[in-house]
């Protein structure tokens, strides 16, 4: 198990928990996430974050920015696991996080994000995670 905190976030991975692998949280929030749910969470955080360096150099002082990226998660092509959204907004100097999952039928649904004091620091620590479901073991965040 890992757990990984900051002011204003939390990432806490223990592969051996099921379904529910992992909990994310932030100012005054906290949700468990399955292996599937917590893959399509890095792999957005990755690329809008990616976006945003890719972009920040061409951004003015008073410009800001809004990325928004939602993904399947579960099975490619079924409508049964649901969707992750993530929006990273900001301007070239910090950006926030927020994210919505909504889920497959029957299961939970999930709304929250990180102040940009937390964003950076998530989303770092997200990066370092070995990909969901993969390896086993304890993660390195």
């Amino acid at each position: 198990m890992e757990i990984c905190e900051g002011q204003g976030w939390r990432l806490v991975v223990d592969a051996s928990r099921t379904p529910y692998t992992a909990l994310i949280g932030g100012d005054g929030w906290a949700c468990e996430l399955t292996g599937a749910e917590l893959l399509a969470l890095q792999q957005a955080s990755r690329r809008l974050t990616a976006q945003h360096v890719a972009l920040a150099g061409t951004l003015m002082a008073e410009e800001a920015i809004d990325i928004e990226l939602e993904l399947p998660i579960g099975d490619p092509g079924s409508d049964a696991g649901g969707s992750l959204w993530l929006g990273l907004r900001g301007d070239r100097g910090g950006w926030s996080l927020q994210l919505v999952l909504t889920p497959e039928p029957g299961s939970r649904g999930i709304e929250g994000g990180w102040n940009p004091a937390a964003s950076g620091a998530f989303a770092a620590a997200l990066e370092r995670l070995r990909p969901a479901g993969r390896g086993g073991g304890d993660q390195d965040c």
